[in-house]
C-alpha cells in the first residue's frame, strides 16, 4: 500500500509507503478481535444475551465496520489512483471474494439459522468494484455521493422510518442491497447501503489528500515499522484465523468451567422485559416462569447458547403461557 504520485514526484520513483495506514488497519483488527471475543463470550453464555448487539457494542461494531471500509477506500486510491492496474486488482478482488464465499459456506453449516450471506468481506468486494468509478470522477462527485447516501439513510432511520425499505428486499437474494424491511438474521450483516458510503468516503478523502500534497507528510508521521503495521498488511489472514482461535479458546474454557445457563438467561430476560417499560416484579415473575418451563423441557441451554432461535415455536408457546400466568 503506497501513496499515489504527487505532482513533484520524479517519474518512475517509488512513492513513499504510508505506514500509518497499515497501523490504523492493525488497530481496527484489534478492535474487531475484542468485539468478536465479546460475541464469543455471549455465545457460550458468559455474558448476557444481546450484549454484543445492543448499546455500546452495537455502536462499537458499526464503527469497526466503517473503519475497515474507509481504509479499503483509502487503499483503492493508493493502489490504483494513477491508473487501474487490472491484473493486481482482479487478483486481490478474487482473494477477498473467495474468502467471503468460504465464510458463507462455513457458517452455513456451523450456524444455519444465522449464516453470513453478506458480511464485511462481501461488502468490500462489491463496494470496491463500485469504487473504481470514483477514482477518476470529479472530486465534488466523489464527496457528494457518500454524503447523499449517509443523509438518505439517516432520514430513513430517524425522520421518515421505512422510506427506503420494502418487503421486496426481505429475501436473502436482495437483502444484501440494504433496503430490506425486516433485517435478516446473520452473524455478520453489512449490506451495500449504507456501508458503501464509508468506502467512498475513504476514496474521496484520500484523493483530496493527494491533490493537496499531504501524502508525503503522512508518510513521515510514522517511519518505523511496527507489529501493528505488519498485522495491518496481513489483515485478511488475521481476519480469517482470529475468530476460530478465539472460539476455540472460549470453548476450551467452557469445557472446564461452563456457565450457569439459568442465571445467564434470567439476567438477559429481566433486562429485556424491563427495557420494555415493565417493573422489576413483573420481569422477575415472567422470567422465573420462563426459566422454569424452559428447563423442564430441556430448551434452556440450547436457547441460551443459540442452538435454537428465540422464535422457536416451543419457546414462543412457553412465553405465551408465562404471560397468561402473570396477567
Amino acid at each position: 500500500m503506497t501513496a499515489a504520485d504527487t505532482p513533484t514526484q520524479p517519474e518512475g520513483e517509488r512513492p513513499p509507503r504510508i505506514l500509518l495506514i497499515d497501523t490504523l488497519r492493525g488497530i481496527a483488527l484489534i478492535a474487531m478481535a475484542t468485539y468478536h471475543f465479546t460475541w464469543d463470550l455471549e455465545f457460550f453464555g458468559y455474558v448476557d444475551p444481546g450484549t454484543a448487539t445492543q448499546g455500546f457494542f452495537r455502536l462499537y461494531a458499526r464503527s469497526i465496520a466503517s473503519s475497515f471500509l474507509f481504509l479499503a477506500g483509502v487503499s483503492l486510491v493508493l493502489a490504483h489512483g494513477r491508473g487501474i492496474r487490472w491484473h493486481a486488482f482482479a487478483k486481490r478482488l478474487a482473494v477477498v471474494a473467495g474468502a467471503a464465499i468460504a465464510i458463507s459456506i462455513a457458517t452455513f453449516f456451523i450456524f444455519p439459522q444465522e449464516w453470513i450471506f453478506f458480511g464485511i468481506l462481501h461488502n468490500i468486494t462489491v463496494s470496491s468494484l463500485i469504487g473504481l468509478a470514483f477514482l477518476q470522477a470529479p472530486l465534488a462527485i466523489a464527496f457528494a455521493v457518500p454524503i447523499l447516501i449517509a443523509v438518505g439513510m439517516f432520514i430513513d432511520a430517524a425522520i421518515m422510518p421505512g422510506m427506503l425499505q420494502s418487503p421486496l428486499f426481505d429475501t436473502r437474494w436482495l437483502a444484501w442491497i440494504g433496503f430490506a424491511e425486516l433485517t435478516p438474521r446473520s452473524n455478520d450483516y453489512v449490506p451495500l447501503f449504507p456501508w458503501l458510503a464509508a468506502l467512498l468516503a475513504g476514496i474521496a478523502v484520500t484523493r483530496l489528500a493527494i491533490a493537496r500534497g499531504w501524502t508525503s507528510r503522512l508518510a513521515q508521521l510514522q517511519r518505523k515499522d511496527t507489529l501493528l503495521a505488519k498485522a495491518g498488511r496481513k489483515s485478511l489472514i488475521v481476519y480469517l484465523v482470529h475468530q476460530p482461535i478465539l472460539l476455540g479458546l472460549v470453548y476450551l474454557f467452557w469445557l472446564v468451567s461452563p456457565p450457569d445457563p439459568a442465571a445467564s438467561y434470567a439476567r438477559g430476560c429481566n433486562a429485556q422485559i424491563q427495557s420494555q417499560g415493565y417493573d422489576i416484579s413483573v420481569s422477575q415473575r415472567f422470567c422465573d416462569c420462563a426459566t422454569r418451563q424452559l428447563t423442564e423441557q430441556s430448551l434452556l441451554a440450547p436457547l441460551t447458547f443459540g442452538k435454537i432461535p428465540a422464535d422457536d415455536e416451543r419457546v414462543l408457546s412457553i412465553y405465551k403461557q408465562c404471560s397468561a400466568e402473570i396477567e
